[in-house]
């Protein structure tokens, strides 16, 4: 590529970035400064800094990609990253017409729970629930009173997840009502699939998904809990909303595999929970690689490395690596999660060093210790 080809790339790039812009400013990339050092080698890489700010949307950056990689003669995008300072607010500009400002979280915690952390994904199929179920089972095995609470009220899979068919009692005047969880494997329970039977649909609007919730949380018989994990459904809606508006949460944890239709969905996901207060504590990249049980030769199904391109895309952490083994997906089956039937498995290992560290993220803030800054990396 000649230095005047080379010169006219360049200027088609800088237009194409200029149509990216953010969705409640109208700024695009380029004259607020975002996208900096832009040029174009000889073999048609084109390079650029993006220096993220703190109220950027999660699929800023990628829309800045994909402009530029439609551009002709462009043969391949590199950018680097930096991510806003450590305490940098986001600024606060004017809402588009239609756009609804994000609720304010409710500041009470729930009665008798020191911890509350919820379990969410943006899309559905990446093992949500079986994390959310093998972190809850290995809190319990380290000694703490830990309940977890199935809010996917579409697809309820903890009973599944804990091989629990049972339906809980009712005890108390009409009225007064007390509904006792469920215990399996050192854990209290509590979902709508214990009350639906068995392949009965959950049917209902957004308005009884809240109600739901609201009667799981002020009328089950928790008891004292040292933690609660809350298995969300996927997405960003109803749920989520009604979560972070009836209780105080201390963490969110995000899982998704490592292929881009997955991390994509998770960047709107942190956005939606970062835009409504809750703290993300990080990413868990499930199914990260198959183990051969035969070889023991790890195979990259779903690609690799995903989950450490998003932590470094918004700034969160990357809890842990779970790879894809057989065990796991027979022991969610049977109701005995991998942390129970296999504990020294390498996905077992991974399940627990990730309930350590949310332990520490989450006590450590608590005890007003900030976690170290994420460094700016490449992607």
């Amino acid at each position: 590529m000649t230095n005047t080809e080379r010169d006219q790339v360049l200027r088609r790039v800088a237009a194409a970035l200029t149509r990216v812009t953010h969705p409640d400013s109208g700024e695009d990339v380029v004259s607020s400064g975002r996208v900096r050092e832009l040029d174009v080698g000889e073999d048609g890489l084109v390079r650029f800094k993006f220096a993220l700010q703190a109220d950027d949307p999660g699929n800023l950056v990628r829309q800045a990609r994909a402009a530029a990689e439609q551009v002709e003669g462009v043969q391949k995008v590199k950018i680097d990253i930096s991510l806003p300072a450590a305490g940098a607010k986001a600024v606060r500009r004017p809402l588009k017409p239609g756009s609804v400002p994000a609720p304010t979280p409710n500041p009470n915690a729930l009665p008798g729970v020191r911890r509350i952390v919820a379990v969410s994904s943006g899309k559905g199929g990446v093992g949500k629930s079986t994390v959310a179920a093998n972190l809850a089972v290995a809190l319990a095995q380290a000694g703490n009173r830990v309940g977890v609470l199935d809010a996917d009220i579409y697809g309820p899979n903890i009973p599944i997840m804990f091989g629990e068919r049972r339906r809980p009692q009712v005890s108390g005047e009409r009225g007064k009502e007390r509904i006792e969880p469920l215990e399996q494997h050192g854990v209290k329970l509590m979902s709508l699939g214990f009350l639906l039977e068995e392949e009965q649909p959950a049917i209902m609007r957004g308005p009884m998904i809240a109600g739901i919730l609201k009667q799981f949380l002020e009328t089950v018989e928790w008891g004292e809990l040292d933690w609660m994990l809350v298995d969300m459904p996927p997405g960003t809606g109803d749920a989520q909303l009604s979560l972070v508006q009836n209780i105080r949460l201390d963490g969110v944890v995000m899982v998704t595999t490592p292929q881009d239709v997955a991390t994509g969905d998770v960047l709107r996901g942190i956005k939606m929970f970062e835009r409504v207060g809750a703290r993300v504590l990080g990413v868990v990249e499930n199914m990260a690689g198959f183990i051969c049980p035969c070889c023991g030769e790890r195979y990259e199904i779903f690609g690799r490395a995903g989950g450490q391109r998003l932590a470094m895309q918004t700034g969160v952490e990357l809890l842990g690596e779970v790879p894809l083994e057989i065990p796991v997906r027979e022991g969610g089956d049977a109701g005995v999660p991998i942390v129970v039937s296999q504990p020294h498995a390498p996905s077992a290992l991974a399940l627990k060093r990730v309930a350590e560290r949310i332990g520490e993220l989450v006590e450590g803030a608590a005890a007003g210790a900030r976690p170290s800054p994420v460094a700016s990396g490449s992607v």
